[in-house]
């Protein structure tokens, strides 16, 4: 008991000096901060990626440039390098919580449970995430497919689509300085045959 009281003060005076000067609404918004929870996307298509590595199944690349498809397999060596784009920064509750905010709903037009994250205010401009979607399975609670949106400059627009255990896309779109855009090229590899 003699133990047990002085700690408890001690917890007691540390939660009001971290509380001290702070307003309902600034305690709330730290209070929901601390109960999101981001899906952790980058380390769940670290897995995927892991998954096609192991089978030991060489995907099948399609690239369209223009109309024009050309196919090659890819060594699963070079799978990392074609997607690391995408593996950063790394998405999870961490990392990205103070940027981004999660809303979550069941779509049941395309039967998900659907996890939408977009920036919770104005991001740095060296951050060229800006928006990413998971999609669940309702009956079975697992992933779908996973959508991510990068900007790497004001020009060009990269779009990662996912879809589990079978194949994911990767779409370069540029915007010329009319404002018009257009698919420059689309990647899509596939691994389920």
């Amino acid at each position: 008991m003699k133990i047990i009281f002085p700690l408890l003060a001690i917890s007691l005076f540390v939660n009001a000096c971290n509380n001290r000067g702070e307003t309902g609404t600034e305690s709330k918004a730290r209070q929901e901060l601390k109960k999101q929870r981001f899906f952790p996307v980058t380390a769940y298509l670290e897995g995927e990626i892991n998954n096609i590595k192991q089978a030991g199944v060489n995907p099948l690349k399609f690239t369209t440039i223009n109309n024009q498809t050309d196919s090659v397999w890819l060594k699963i060596e070079e799978l990392d390098t074609v997607l690391q784009e995408f593996l950063k920064p790394k998405i999870d509750s961490a990392n990205l919580i103070t940027l981004f905010s999660e809303k979550s709903f069941l779509d049941q037009t395309i039967n998900a449970i659907t996890l939408t994250y977009d920036p919770a205010g104005n991001l740095p401009d060296s951050f060229t995430l800006k928006h990413w979607d998971v999609y669940i399975n309702p009956e079975t609670g697992t992933v779908k497919t996973i959508y991510l949106l990068k900007e790497p400059d004001k020009n060009k627009t990269l779009q990662l689509t996912w879809v589990s255990n079978k194949w994911c896309k990767i779409t370069s779109i540029v915007t010329d300085e009319t404002g018009n855009s257009k698919v420059e090229k689309e990647e899509k590899i596939t691994w389920d045959f």
